[in-house]
């Protein structure tokens, strides 16, 4: 489980100090979180539903998912405010990088066809965020069990201060993007 972490302390570290020449160790950038984010709008008129995307994103991640609230009324969309409309996870430590191997060594290769990750999700910043179709590449979801498929949002916070440095880091920790 930690394996990803000490790799990134032993190896990663070390290959991005010398390619960016960093004068300082504090400079090296960081893995901070992950933040997995399932929106369902029609949570707002069966709870059922939002209890089943806490309980996926919980066997997903390993952490219970917090249920994110309407802010506002809008009415086009028949939504008031404090009606639930989707739930997110934040992981950090060794829960972010166990989530973050399982993603790119078990679950990512089983979506059929893939090619990779597109690079183009990156901020400019140094934080990069993609979009899942469907919660069934995840080993720890059973398809019989399974109600809708419904896709995710997967955002890595990083430390970085420069798109080019935040893809190196990615891809040192495992990252499949697109060649």
């Amino acid at each position: 489980m930690a394996r990803l972490k000490d790799r990134y302390q032993n190896e990663v570290a070390g290959q991005l100090f010398k390619q960016f020449g960093y004068k300082s160790v504090m400079q090296i950038p960081k893995l901070e979180k992950v933040v997995v984010n399932v929106a369902c709008g029609e949570g707002k008129d069966n709870p059922k539903i939002i209890e089943a995307v806490v309980g996926d994103l919980g066997k997903i991640t390993g952490q219970r998912a917090q249920v994110c609230k309407s802010k506002k009324n809008i009415a086009n969309f028949k939504l008031r405010e404090g009606q639930p409309v989707g739930c997110k996870v934040t992981l950090r430590g060794e829960r972010m990088y166990e989530f973050c191997d399982r993603l790119f060594n078990v679950a990512l290769p089983r979506v059929r066809d893939f090619k990779g990750i597109s690079a183009n999700g990156f901020d400019g910043r140094g934080n990069f965020s993609f979009g899942l179709k469907e919660q069934l590449m995840f080993p720890e979801i059973e398809y019989d069990k399974i109600d809708k498929v419904r896709g995710m949002d997967i955002t890595f916070v990083t430390t970085a201060k420069t798109d080019e440095e935040a893809k190196e880091l990615l891809a040192q920790l495992g990252a499949p993007f697109e060649k």
